[in-house]
């Protein structure tokens, strides 16, 4: 089943149950941010190229920027879907806070778990927007609008839950959001800390400082991650030289970005492209 909301002035939101039907991404608008929540199956699919595996009641939050693939038939999964022009996260940040948190630009999707009790808080949810998608008036988009805040500000709360602490202040959390954005759009030609922390008028020992007790990983190697994502796209679907992808990247010498792949993935960018030219 699928219902989708559309206005006169391009606004896009649809939900897709995938229990009675065939569902291939490949249908869907892929300027749109989409939650894909296997409620009652697991599934496997991919993003970027890398194959990732979804259990029952967890969420994975992808934005335009990511590549999905996703295939399955009659599996008892739910996928929301919305445009910018619907609802757009950057401006309505100070609403929902999940701008650079759940939505990490083209970095690697964030996943979520849901208990039973929120399993059932989201089942009602669902069935809410249902109902609002089959009540045709002026006032729908305005309802699934709310309804979808509601839905981002639930998955925000949840999804705190799986930092190292979860009950960090708002402050750093913000500090840790913003970085992830400036990564998302400077991380071709910054590749320091220190760059970034100027930005934010932090000083780099106060950034990697916040890091450490509140995130997973070190502010350099959100930064080289990113990096190395770009570069496999790269390398396994375009057809730029060795040297053009390193120049695309910030590296003045194609040595340097084989160097700096290496390090980080294990494999030289030819041997990475060898094992995925299949």
């Amino acid at each position: 089943m699928e219902y989708y909301y559309k206005d006169n002035y391009e606004s896009e939101f649809s939900l897709i149950d995938a229990s009675e039907m065939r569902f291939n991404a490949g249908s869907m608008n892929k300027s749109c941010y989409k939650i894909i929540w296997a409620k009652d199956d697991e599934i496997t699919l991919g993003v970027d190229g890398c194959r990732m595996f979804l259990k029952r009641g967890q969420l994975l939050f992808v934005t335009p920027l990511n590549d999905l693939d996703l295939e399955v038939e009659n599996a008892k999964i739910i996928i929301y879907s919305f445009n910018r022009a619907f609802y757009c996260i950057r401006d309505h940040d100070a609403e929902v806070s999940c701008n650079g948190f759940l939505f990490l630009g083209s970095s690697m999707p964030v996943i979520v778990g849901l208990t039973p009790e929120e399993e059932m808080s989201f089942n009602l949810l669902c069935d809410f927007f249902v109902e609002e998608f089959e009540t045709v008036d002026h006032i729908q988009g305005e309802m699934l609008m709310v309804l979808l805040k509601r839905l981002l500000i639930k998955s925000v709360r949840i999804a705190r839950k799986i930092l190292p602490k979860e009950d960090m202040p708002q402050g750093k959390l913000d500090i840790i959001r913003k970085f992830n954005l400036l990564v998302e759009h400077h991380f071709r030609e910054k590749h320091k800390v220190s760059e970034y922390a100027d930005i934010l008028n932090i000083s780099p020992k106060s950034l990697s400082n916040v890091f450490l007790r509140y995130y997973n990983k070190s502010p350099l190697k959100v930064i080289s991650n990113r990096i190395c994502l770009e570069g496999e796209r790269l390398i396994r679907f375009s057809d730029k030289s060795m040297s053009e992808i390193a120049y695309s990247l910030g590296f003045n010498e194609a040595s340097h970005f084989s160097k700096f792949f290496k390090k980080h993935t294990g494999k030289s960018p030819m041997q990475y492209k060898i094992d995925n030219s299949n």
